[in-house]
């Protein structure tokens, strides 16, 4: 029988993602992949799998998809694992280091920059091999993922992109949504959510099994609940798109 070939991204936030789809009558029928988000999107473009969890930044990438589940990686306000870290006061900053693994991030503290922040700092790629931790004065970085619950502790400033986004626009943030380039049979898709529901309404079933933790058990439990919001909703969708306006009038 065909494995459908799904990336997930390997992350915190998708655990309970995994852990529905591990737990569900789908998981016989797929072949779960972990990658970063630029890697899910990479590999969906050049058809290497069936099914990704796509960075909205991606989507612009895609001339036709199909977004097959209402739950994604979102949040209301603070994500925590979303954020712009530096020793220097925001309105000081001069260069900001850019987190290789996620461009949805890249153009969102672009936009930040541009439309809120009012600040022209210079964009520089981060590469895998560079130290965070030696930034200088006026620099910042921006990571993702739970990269971000270590690194947080070692500068003065951290601000939540996509809490500054809440406060500008008044709208929800999706970092990555359910989608296919190609015609997946509707059967598969039913089951694909039903384990995906599965996964968000076991939260603490999914941290158990998530390793390694980063943080504390209680403080993954709170981060899943309190920082992400899973349910594709039309609020969300008007932040997508949104996101697209602002991208494509960015300098």
């Amino acid at each position: 029988m065909k494995k459908y070939k799904v990336s997930a991204i390997s992350y915190l936030n998708t655990a309970p993602f995994a852990y529905g789809l591990k737990h569900s009558s789908v998981f016989n029928k797929i072949e779960l992949l972990y990658d970063y988000p630029a890697e899910c999107a990479r590999k969906l473009a050049n058809n290497q799998v069936d099914l990704s969890l796509l960075p909205v930044g991606a989507l612009s990438d895609f001339s036709s998809f199909d977004i097959i589940s209402n739950y994604c990686i979102g949040s209301i306000g603070k994500v925590r694992s979303v954020a712009l870290m530096s020793n220097s006061n925001l309105s000081d900053i001069k260069r900001i280091y850019l987190d290789y693994q996620s461009r949805t991030s890249v153009i969102l503290v672009k936009i930040l920059c541009q439309n809120v922040w009012n600040i022209k700092p210079d964009f520089i790629p981060l590469k895998p091999s560079d130290n965070y931790k030696l930034l200088k004065e006026y620099e910042a970085i921006v990571l993702i993922g739970d990269r971000v619950f270590e690194a947080e502790n070692h500068f003065a400033y951290v601000v939540d992109l996509s809490n500054d986004w809440f406060n500008a626009y008044g709208l929800p943030f999706v970092f990555a949504v359910w989608a296919t380039t190609k015609q997946l049979p509707k059967e598969l898709i039913e089951e694909l959510n039903t384990g995906l529901e599965l996964g968000v309404n076991s939260i603490e079933k999914a941290v158990d099994e998530f390793s390694p933790l980063s943080i504390s058990r209680e403080d993954a439990i709170t981060y899943l609940k309190q920082n992400i919001s899973y349910t594709l909703d039309e609020e969300k969708f008007k932040a997508i798109k949104l996101f697209q306006t602002l991208s494509a009038k960015l300098n």
